[in-house]
């Protein structure tokens, strides 16, 4: 199952439809992904629940960025058609579909389960994992100047540490934003 998400995600990814461009898959799904996994199996938790929901939580914007600003409540929805399609065990399908649903720490929906927390945890670990994206962000498609981009990454940057609430993954980060703060200072 995990391989054929995989594909589907990174095919999305690379389409010219897709507001964020591949380094969507690159710089963001595939970082997000890898600190699921390793967060889970360090808390024991499922490790195929948190990999499938991480590959899947932002699909709904990169195939439509009209549903950007809703994008949890549309990728847990589609979340759910493309797992039963596949025949994915129903009770599985909901656990990945609440995962992606509960991702966003700025929405502060209630996390209920360890795999929800740790996709949750897991994306804001993403944005210290590739700065150079944001910075892209900011000075690319948001086309601010150097000092209001550096500022504006910054901000996120503390949004997202402010987001983790699972030590473990404050202890992965702490180096990385502390680095940060000094270079954008």
């Amino acid at each position: 199952m995990i391989k054929k998400i995989t594909n589907l995600v990174e095919g999305a990814c690379k389409k010219k439809t897709n507001y964020f461009g591949y380094r969507a898959w690159a710089d963001h799904i595939l970082l997000v992904a890898a600190n699921a996994k390793k967060l889970a199996k360090k808390l024991k938790a499922d490790e195929e629940i948190v990999e499938i929901a991480a590959l899947l939580h932002d699909y709904a914007g990169i195939l439509d960025i009209k549903l950007y600003p809703n994008h949890h409540i549309h990728g847990a929805k589609i979340a759910e058609k493309i797992l039963s399609k596949h025949n994915y065990p129903k009770n599985k399908i909901q656990r990945v579909a609440r995962c992606i649903y509960c991702h966003r720490a700025s929405k502060n929906i209630r996390k209920k389960t360890l795999e929800e927390r740790i996709l949750a945890n897991a994306d804001a670990m993403a944005h210290f994992d590739n700065i150079p994206s944001l910075l892209y962000l900011a000075f690319v498609n948001y086309g601010m100047d150097n000092e209001e981009g550096k500022k504006w990454v910054l901000k996120k940057l503390e949004r997202s540490y402010k987001k983790l609430t699972l030590l473990q993954a404050k202890k992965i980060i702490r180096p990385k934003y502390e680095a940060a703060k000094i270079i954008l200072k």
